[in-house]
């Protein structure tokens, strides 16, 4: 799952993904960027606590330890869609179930407000085509309250049953220069 980025100065930079829709959604999202610069438009990431209005008082990273607690968090199920089966993920629904049994929102619409800044943050990631398409602005709202809306959580080791990596052509390369750092990337 490495994708490589030749910078303007002909520099290689190679990124790994843990699984293919990590790499895929980092593709996705560096294309954007690069499609916004090249059409002379100014890039920038725009906080969602700011284009949301959230209140100052929500924590996103203590609300997502606490979803993610293995004794009253959401629960990481095996849930299956169009003949693939999707391992450690979650319904949209069992999300804004859970924000109303925390008294995290009030009602269920605070809550896809709350579980759309979670998505864009990078705390929830969409796995399936009903949440991609969603969270690519296909749908009213980032986030779904849908039982057939499917999310993961980006260090669950979630996998997907059916998206064969063998399908994907992979560009034999060897790797040169020297590892500066090694470790775990967090798309933000």
């Amino acid at each position: 799952f490495v994708f490589k980025l030749t910078a303007a100065k002909q520099q290689d930079h190679f990124f790994q993904a843990a699984y293919l829709e990590e790499r895929d959604a980092w593709v996705r999202d560096i294309k954007k960027a690069i499609h916004c610069i090249d059409g002379g438009q100014r890039f920038a990431r725009k906080s969602t606590r700011r284009s949301i209005r959230l209140p100052e008082t929500i924590n996103l990273s203590a609300l997502y330890l606490s979803m993610k607690d293995p004794e009253k968090g959401i629960k990481e199920l095996k849930l299956e869609k169009d003949k693939k089966v999707f391992n450690h993920c979650f319904t949209g629904t069992s999300v804004i179930d859970w924000l109303v049994s925390s008294n995290s929102i009030r009602n269920r619409k605070e809550g896809l407000m709350l579980a759309s800044s979670l998505l864009s943050e990078g705390y929830l990631q969409p796995a399936g085509d009903t949440s991609k398409a969603a969270a690519e602005g296909l749908s009213d709202t980032p986030f779904l309250d849908l039982t057939d809306a499917y999310y993961y959580f980006p260090d669950s080791g979630f996998f997907c049953e059916g998206n064969s990596s063998d399908d994907d052509v992979v560009l034999k390369e060897e790797f040169r220069g020297i590892v500066v750092k090694q470790g775990c990337l967090l798309k933000q």
